[in-house]
């Protein structure tokens, strides 16, 4: 099999259109939003109008059916202009994907063909407060009664969950079961009676997503709603993340990327010692780390699109270009703060926001921790 980093022409077409977007209309919006909090409709509506956002639904459901390294082309680009405004674009992402794989095609098309022809949102509602990077503890329960599922919990740290229409929902079916068979996934409407979205969390990052608490309280789930069969809600929930962490681990090279140039201009315009501090080795050498570290983190995120996009198995492809992208955007965004100095401090420069924004990348999809995890029970059960 022939390997290739040519583009094609249509995936340089998107790439453009996804970075003149950013530039034009994310940058321009995103102190804002970072300031303020406010959720960024007006952009989002915009970008559905472009064709950036739900590009992974399928052509039976009106969509584009793009591939994975398509999705990742957008993705880096998204989130070199803002990442707060990049994730809430891609939660949609994330909470379609499930569906995508697992729904019937009567749920696909309630569901995913609206969201082609309208602007609107939904939200992957599977962490709990006691349920973040041990899924399996959580205690969200759904019990059948008759044609119906009878749900109760609490999700948290839902990004999305103010803002969506419906929301992709791991909950226990067999407790005793658990991830073997024992939770089922489910579509849920933010409108029907029982469902609670909770204030929306201050966040030390990405703002402009929407990041809240959910309570089911007695929600009555049709049976039609179940994504996939009963007990494949673990599996479900896993699956997505195979096409989502590339794309997660994009925007943190996006964003690394944005860090770097940054200071790179600063660094030619600012003089000491009677030159510019690019002259100093000292300074050369941090961006020289960056642009190395952006280059490799770039090309694992392609292996790992490209291998899903192959059809092979890419799990422990996504988690290590997850853990190595998402670690040095945190290093990149804090050392460009560095090299600004004083004024990196402030917020009246743009690394100041970068590198609150990059500290999520180590959390959210995944830990950098968990990610180590998978990452070495992938090694061993491949022998």
């Amino acid at each position: 099999m022939s390997v290739s980093f040519q583009l094609t022409e249509e995936q340089e077409s998107l790439q453009q259109l996804a970075h003149e977007f950013a530039r034009d209309v994310i940058r321009p919006a995103a102190p804002h939003h970072d300031e303020t909090g406010e959720y960024p409709h007006e952009v989002l509506k915009q970008a559905h109008e472009y064709g950036l956002m739900n590009t992974h639904i399928g052509e039976d459901n009106d969509g584009l059916g793009l591939g994975a390294l398509d999705g990742i082309l957008i993705a880096e680009e998204l989130a070199w202009g803002c990442t707060g405004i990049g994730t809430a674009m891609e939660a949609n992402g994330l909470a379609q994907q499930p569906v995508i794989l697992g729904g019937s095609p009567e749920l696909r098309a309630k569901y995913l063909t609206p969201m082609m022809e309208n602007y609107s949102l939904c939200a992957y509602a599977v962490t709990e407060p006691g349920a973040g990077s041990d899924v399996q503890a959580l205690k969200t329960t759904a019990v059948k009664k008759g044609d119906k599922w009878i749900l109760n919990g609490n999700k948290m740290w839902i990004t999305n969950a103010g803002v969506a229409d419906w929301f992709f929902v791991v909950a226990l079916t067999d407790p005793d079961k658990k991830a073997r068979g024992g939770m089922t996934a489910f579509i849920v409407e933010a409108g029907w009676a029982g469902v609670t979205v909770n204030k929306k969390e201050i966040n030390m990052g990405q703002r402009a997503s929407d990041t809240r608490a959910i309570t089911f309280e007695d929600v009555e789930v049709p049976d039609a709603n179940v994504v996939g069969k009963v007990g494949d809600g673990w599996k479900l929930a896993m699956a997505a993340f195979d096409y989502t962490r590339p794309a997660v681990a994009s925007a943190a090279v996006g964003l690394a990327r944005a860090a770097m140039e940054h200071a790179a201009k600063y660094a030619t315009e600012r003089k000491t010692f009677g030159k510019p501090i690019v002259a100093h080795q000292s300074i050369a050498f941090m961006l020289a780390e960056m642009k190395m570290n952006i280059e490799a983190g770039r090309l694992l995120c392609w292996n790992a699109a490209w291998k899903k996009d192959a059809g092979l198995r890419n799990t422990m492809e996504s988690s290590i270009a997850k853990a190595f992208c998402a670690d040095m955007a945190m290093k990149i965004s804090t050392d460009a703060v560095q090299v600004f100095g004083g004024y990196g401090y402030s917020k009246e420069y743009p690394v100041e926001k970068l590198m609150r924004d990059a500290k999520i990348f180590q959390i959210y999809e995944g830990t950098s921790q968990i990610q180590r995890l998978i990452i070495g029970r992938e090694m061993f059960s491949r022998r």
